[in-house]
Formats: C-alpha cells, sequence, structure tokens
C-alpha cells in the first residue's frame, strides 16, 4: 500500500460523492406518492456508511476504470441495502425501535407505508439500472444480474429467512455461515463485482473482485455480531445485546469471542490474497478490508 494514502479521506470523498449522487437519484415528490416517496427518503439519508456504494466504486477504480460509471450501481447497492434495513425493523422481522440514532421508520411513518418505502426503494434500485445509458447493453444485463441475485432468495431473502427461522435455536457455525453469506456477504461481494463489471475490468479481476467481496462481507457481519455485544451502542446508533436477547445465531454464539476475532482476521487475509494482481489503484479496497475488522460502528 502506497504510504501517503489516507482512508479516512477517501471514504469522507467518495461518501460525499455517492451522497450528491443519491439525491439526484431520488428526490422529493409533489403528487400522491409524495408520502411514499417521504419514507423512502428519510431511511436513504438517514446516516450511514455508504460502505457498499463506496466499494463499488472502488472496485471500478482498481480496475482501471472511472469512478463514476459505477455511481448508477452504487446508489442502486444502497437503496437495495436501505430497503433490507427498513423491512428488518419491522415488527415482524426484528421489531427494532432505533436504526442509525433515530427512530426506524414504521416508527415515524406506520407499518404500511414502512413496507411500501421498502418496496420502493427496491424496484427504484432496478430503474436506475435500466436507466444508465454510459454502459454497454451487456454490461447493463450483466449487473442486473448480480446485483439482483444478491437481493433474492439465493442472497439477502434467503439469509434473513435463515436468520428468523434460526432463533432460539443452538447456534451451529454451518448456520451461521450460511446466513451471513447470504444475508450480508451477498451484497457486498455484488457490490465490488458490479464495480468491477461497471470499470469494464477482464473476466479474470471481476472473478478476483467478487472473491475479495465475499470474504469482506464475511469479515463485516462477523465485526457486528462481535460489536453487538462489546460495541459502544452510542457509536452504533441502535441497542447492544439485541442479538443475544432475541436469541439469534452468530458467530460469537457459535464458536465464541476469540475464535469469531480469529475468523474475520482470516477472511481479511483471504481478501487482501485476492488483490494480489492489483495494483496501488486498489489500494483503497485493501485498507476498506483491514477497516472493517477494527471499526467501532
Amino acid at each position: 500500500m502506497t504510504p501517503d494514502f489516507e482512508l479516512k479521506q477517501y471514504l469522507e470523498e467518495r461518501r460525499r460523492l455517492v451522497e450528491e449522487a443519491l439525491q439526484t437519484a431520488l428526490t422529493e415528490q409533489d403528487g400522491p406518492e409524495a408520502r411514499v416517496v417521504e419514507a423512502m427518503r428519510y431511511s436513504l439519508f438517514a446516516g450511514g456508511k455508504r460502505l457498499r456504494p463506496i466499494l463499488c466504486l472502488a472496485a471500478a477504480e482498481a480496475v482501471g476504470g472511472d469512478s463514476q460509471s459505477a455511481m448508477l450501481a452504487a446508489c442502486s447497492l444502497e437503496m437495495i441495502h436501505t430497503y433490507s434495513l427498513i423491512h428488518d425493523d419491522l415488527p415482524a422481522m426484528d421489531d427494532d425501535d432505533l436504526r442509525r440514532g433515530v427512530p426506524t421508520n414504521h416508527k415515524v411513518f406506520g407499518e404500511a407505508i414502512a413496507i411500501l418505502a421498502g418496496d420502493g426503494l427496491l424496484t427504484e434500485a432496478f430503474v436506475l439500472l435500466g436507466n444508465d445509458n454510459a454502459l454497454p447493453p451487456k454490461h447493463t444485463v450483466k449487473l442486473v444480474q448480480v446485483i439482483a441475485k444478491a437481493a433474492s432468495y439465493r442472497g439477502m431473502v434467503g439469509g434473513q429467512v435463515v436468520d428468523m427461522l434460526s432463533q432460539n435455536k443452538p447456534a451451529d457455525l454451518e448456520t451461521v455461515q450460511q446466513m451471513h453469506s447470504r444475508k450480508t456477504a451477498a451484497l457486498i461481494s455484488a457490490a465490488t463485482e458490479a464495480g468491477a463489471l461497471a470499470g469494464n475490468g477482464t473476466e479474470a479481476q471481476v472473478d478476483a473482485l467478487a472473491r475479495y467481496g465475499r470474504a469482506i462481507g464475511l469479515a463485516f457481519q462477523i465485526a457486528d455480531d462481535i460489536l453487538d455485544i462489546e460495541g459502544d451502542a452510542a457509536l452504533l446508533g441502535k441497542s447492544t445485546g439485541a442479538d443475544e436477547a432475541r436469541g439469534k445465531v452468530t458467530y460469537p454464539a457459535a464458536v465464541g469471542l476469540e475464535r469469531s476475532r480469529e475468523a474475520a482476521r482470516d477472511l481479511v487475509d483471504d481478501a487482501l490474497a485476492a488483490l494480489e494482481e492489483f495494483d496501488a489503484k486498489a489500494d483503497p479496497l485493501r485498507a476498506l478490508a483491514r477497516y472493517i475488522v477494527t471499526r467501532k460502528k
């Protein structure tokens, strides 16, 4: 890694670009759809690290592409991620009152509008992808396939089902890995794969960045599991200890805290190994891999 690379500055610059693009992508409305768009924007702009879109942009840069070529894909990923949070927080799911330090969507807008806001964000994500005229059509088709699969029952939806059906049952490592690989790692892997595609990467580069994304996606979720036990609720913007209280299966519940930390470190090593053939343009991805297991929120 180049010694002058500054992750904090990089994250802030890319986060600002993503915020601007999201504001353009989802504007306020005056018609009958105004209330649901207000709810969509409430959660979309309630803060957050913007990790998935930033990873998408960084992957485009890593293959030598222009990060702006991946911006619509990046925004679509953030919309899908936000939809999943709105639905996860619902009483029928995790029944959470706070998200990112503010009341959850259904607490502000009611359950019906919250459900529709999530539906709206999920579908708007694919409107964005379909409107991307800067990419060759075959790239757009592949992007839609990659992102849709990650959001489907093969990915996030399937992971949420495993999560719900496993509550209050003994935690075993196979179940936890299956859940995390779908619920969290699938969309993060899609982010880096989509970025590589949008940046016109080679097949080998796209495959390598998908592997990188799967590894850091799992490491990210393990770190989340650990933070739910040891994290600072003020920094996290939500209460801690919720996983244990709900009887959720987690890495620490399955193998303990120390082995969880070891697993996260091993996954970061795997992610870095996937970047061995990349030059300094992949330094943001290298720094992000290390950041994931040291973050406090």
